[in-house]
């Protein structure tokens, strides 16, 4: 009998039994059940997935603070959303805190020990086709549960408490969504052929929506975690389960990788914005590094007289984010291992001088266009929180591709992360989402891969203002920008900042991006430019907290239409 009978005859029984013994009451979604847009006075949580949103504002009934509220909420993500809520991937986070202090988090994945720069390339030096993104060769060393440690330090309530959701809902099961249902019967083929051992999100017959998913193994390992501490994931069986599962495929993540990970404090991004203050995430994220220079470039440009989303007004956006990112391909990577210019590519004297040479009406061309001149010597979840006490948190973790590698933890129950993709695994050939890079983000043992995730809080008067992120690989920088400057240049309502269609440009391809419903007016007009302008699907999912101080304390919280996000509050 092939592996793929054994692995589906295995699910059918594990399936069949599970459904059989379980008899009480799962949680069910409705439609009903998820706020896209709540008007609050006290706290707020919007997240990827209701059940989520639902448990971090327990929390915050319950007496814990914004940080309590973080730790369940991506908990219970690895449970009700596996496509990028996890255990076996990893994040960013930058908070703001009742004291006035800004923090950083770095709980970003690195390569194993055994990692190499040419790991990916065959004989001939030529990338071999999908072992960045699928199966265990895939996977950096875990830094979501060091991280969830390192917040519980500024928490309140006990581990016990903050876990209680996500083992319930892992032990006792949840009803599934409708989009779940369908990535999980479009993956089916790739959770086949990426495990040997039965996993929960296969069985037999196809999803459908209102369909109970128990994760039995998952549940254990959170009872580890709680008992245990750091050394119930990095340490002791789980630890064993993983470095097994890695000798399955070929992995190379050790028992040594995993006992000397730590998540890291990092200094936060931090710049001035139209009377506003910016704080957001320094590398190994390009994403605060991208920020600052598009709402400087623009500004220089006097966007906001051009008008929201006009052809003048998307010309000079495109340009802006064809230099960034040009600079992203040719100077960013893990300032650990790398001296990277920060200083002067966020500096005005650049950004005005890469700005300036940008033809109104006519396209430019990435061919042209280069990385600047220095004299020196995208699957992702987000978390927008804010609490009665003034704590802000912005989260942004992940597990790359949607379920990561594909690759279950036997006798674990998670999901290990595609994240070495976020390396430049050959100079100039692009990854998972079409971003190039050079020997700054070149593979070496204990290395963090670039990122793109772009967790912001926005302060006015030292108070937060605004706590925003989105999912959406090399998109999220330009997300977040276009979110801010909808608020902030166009004055525009928060519902219509998170939901009106987005656009986006990289560098390379050099093609402009646009969401469904885009006006064809824009379209036609930067067509006529001589830009290449393409439609896809939806670009993030934006998680919006607003906050206004003038009345009182007005919260207005937005969830992302582009999903099942949801948010909730007091």
């Amino acid at each position: 009998m092939n592996k793929i009978k054994i692995v589906l005859l295995s699910s059918i029984i594990i399936s069949f039994i599970v459904f059989s013994v379980n008899a009480q009451t799962p949680s069910t979604i409705l439609n009903s059940d998820i706020s896209k847009k709540i008007t609050v006075h006290h706290a707020a949580v919007v997240t990827a997935h209701p059940l989520a949103s639902k448990a971090g504002l327990e929390m915050l009934q319950k007496g814990g603070n914004a940080f309590d509220a973080a730790i369940t909420v991506q908990l219970v993500l690895a449970v009700v959303y596996p496509n990028a809520g996890n255990l076996g991937g990893g994040g960013f986070m930058i908070a703001h805190t009742k004291d006035g202090n800004n923090l950083c988090l770095d709980f970003r994945e690195v390569a194993p020990e055994k990692a190499f720069k040419d790991m990916y390339l065959d004989s001939a030096s030529n990338p071999i086709p999908g072992l960045s993104q699928d199966g265990h060769l895939a996977c950096g060393v875990p830094g979501t549960v060091s991280g969830i440690f390192k917040m519980l330090k500024y928490a309140r309530l006990p581990l016990e408490i903050l876990m209680a959701p996500a083992i319930e809902y892992a032990e006792k099961g949840f009803k599934i969504t409708a989009a779940q249902a369908d990535d999980l019967n479009e993956l089916k083929p790739d959770f086949l052929k990426n495990n040997i051992s039965p996993v929960a999100f296969v069985k037999y017959e196809s999803w459908k929506a209102g369909d109970l998913l128990i994760q039995p193994e998952l549940a254990n390992t959170l009872k580890r975690i709680r008992k245990k501490g750091l050394k119930g994931f990095y340490e002791g069986p789980t630890a064993q389960y993983i470095v097994d599962e890695m000798k399955k495929g070929k992995g190379i993540i050790s028992l040594e990788d995993l006992k000397n990970y730590e998540a890291k404090s990092r200094i936060p991004m931090e710049f001035d914005y139209k009377n506003n203050h910016i704080v957001t995430m320094p590398l190994p994220s390009s994403g605060g590094i991208i920020l600052k220079q598009l709402l400087k470039m623009t500004a220089f440009k006097n966007m906001s007289s051009m008008g929201f989303q006009s052809p003048e007004c998307m010309q000079l956006i495109i340009e802006a984010e064809r230099r960034a990112y040009a600079d992203r391909a040719n100077f960013l990577g893990d300032p650990d291992f790398v001296k990277v210019p920060v200083k002067t590519l966020t500096s005005d004297n650049y950004l005005q001088t890469r700005i300036n040479d940008y033809r109104p009406g006519v396209a430019g061309n990435s061919n042209d266009t280069k990385a600047g001149v220095i004299h020196e010597s995208e699957e992702t979840t987000h978390i927008s929180i804010i609490d009665d006490e003034g704590n802000a948190i912005a989260i942004t973790t992940t597990l790359n591709d949607s379920y990561g590698s594909k690759t279950v933890v036997s006798k674990a129950g998670f999901i290990l992360n595609n994240e070495m993709d976020d390396f430049s695994i050959k100079p100039g050939v692009p990854n998972l989402y079409g971003v190039t890079g050079n020997e700054a983000n070149a593979i070496a043992p204990r290395k963090k891969m670039l990122s793109s995730m772009t967790p912001t809080i926005v302060l006015n008067s030292n108070k937060p203002i605004i706590v925003v992120g989105t999912p959406g690989g090399s998109t999220i920088p330009t997300n977040v920008f276009q979110t801010i400057t909808s608020l902030i240049d166009f004055k525009m309502s928060p519902e219509n900042a998170v939901n009106l269609p987005k656009f986006h440009f990289q560098w390379l391809p050099d093609e402009v991006f646009i969401e469904p419903e885009f006006s064809n007016t824009s379209k036609e007009k930067l067509t006529a430019m001589g830009y290449v302008v393409k439609e896809r699907g939806y670009m993030g999912r934006t998680e919006l907290i607003q906050i206004d101080y003038q009345n009182g304390k007005k919260i207005t919280a937005i969830a992302d239409k582009r999903g099942d996000d949801a948010a909730a509050g007091y």
